[in-house]
């Protein structure tokens, strides 16, 4: 971890942070969404700024999009599903667990290290 420290401008006369400067975004975004992201990160005390300050060091870091933007084929929240979808993918788990056709949690670990 990088640690800033502010350093005193003299020829300004107020406290900068040491070799960086700050910009301003404007953005719109539906009310709900907004309402809802920073009930969140209220939450988890994070202020709105560092969250998108977080967000831009991931697509830097990433040189993308941090996450898939493509459409599932199947939903994926549980909540989506009808009762029935839901039961017949739980039991196609239980079916999997009973026959040890899965993975151990550290191979799937293992697995998604090797594709980083």
């Amino acid at each position: 971890m990088t640690m800033v420290y502010a350093k005193r401008n003299k020829t300004k006369g107020r406290n900068e942070m040491a070799g960086s400067k700050t910009a301003s975004i404007s953005c719109r975004i539906e009310e709900g969404i907004k309402e809802q992201a920073e009930a969140i990160l209220q939450q988890i005390g994070l202020p709105r700024s560092v969250a998108i300050d977080m967000f831009y060091r991931q697509i830097i870091m990433n040189n993308g999009i941090p996450f898939s933007l493509t459409i599932p084929k199947e939903p994926v929240a549980h909540d989506m599903l009808t009762k029935d979808e839901l039961n017949q993918i739980l039991m196609t788990g239980l079916v999997q667990a009973k026959a040890n056709d899965s993975f151990t949690i550290d191979e799937v670990f293992d697995e998604l290290e090797n594709d980083l």
